[in-house]
């Protein structure tokens, strides 16, 4: 089974065509890689993907469920980010990740911990996320869409602000979340970021 089916879609704002006709498969404990220059609709493909556009044409599935209709699936076992990610500034970065998990449902310290390990940031998440760099916060958005131990992780543009450094460890860990049968799919408009983390990749053009 397709962690992600998507066939024929096609989103328009007003008269800008973001997606004409985008078909993407992603199998389950695959690593994909979205490319595509700025501005090509990778953005707008993950969007769709998450629920938060609808389509103007064409049908999503997701583990076999569509999305979109009255019979909806849910976002269970989907996370990851789009864009920035986006945290409370004034709060560390734990702190931070208890509130998303507390949105969530609730997430036992242990594995706030355990992901903060994750991404690197073991010794830094009691500092305020006002004093993180790009590449940190990159980091805490991943930690926050693996609280949710996803079947299916969406980044957009994850390595932006990350050293060769960060970049290598985000390479391993993403590789490793496959093994254990995570699907991964990655944007980016540069084709270095991804060449040696993913399996197979989607190009979408302007």
């Amino acid at each position: 089974m397709a962690a992600v089916r998507a066939s024929g879609l096609v989103k328009r704002f007003e008269t800008t065509c973001a997606l004409d006709g985008v078909d993407l498969v992603v199998p389950e404990g695959e690593v994909r890689g979205l490319l595509g220059p700025n501005g090509a609709g990778k953005t707008t493909l993950l969007r769709l993907l998450f629920g938060l556009v609808a389509a103007d044409e064409g049908t999503v599935e997701l583990f076999g469920r569509p999305l979109g209709t009255a019979e909806s699936v849910n976002l269970d076992g989907v996370a990851g980010f789009v864009e920035e990610p986006t945290f409370y500034p004034y709060l560390s970065g734990r702190v931070n990740l208890e509130l998303f998990g507390e949105l969530d449902g609730g997430a036992p310290d242990q594995r706030v911990d355990e992901v903060l390990e994750l991404v690197g940031l073991g010794g830094r998440g009691t500092d305020r996320v006002s004093g993180y760099s790009t590449g940190m916060r990159q980091r805490l958005g991943i930690a926050a869409a693996l609280l949710r131990s996803p079947r299916l992780l969406l980044l957009d543009e994850p390595t932006s602000g990350l050293d060769p450094g960060g970049a290598r460890d985000m390479a391993r860990l993403v590789r490793r979340l496959a093994a254990e049968g995570t699907s991964v799919l990655l944007s980016s408009h540069l084709i270095g970021d991804l060449e040696n983390v993913c399996d197979a990749f989607t190009v979408v053009r302007l």
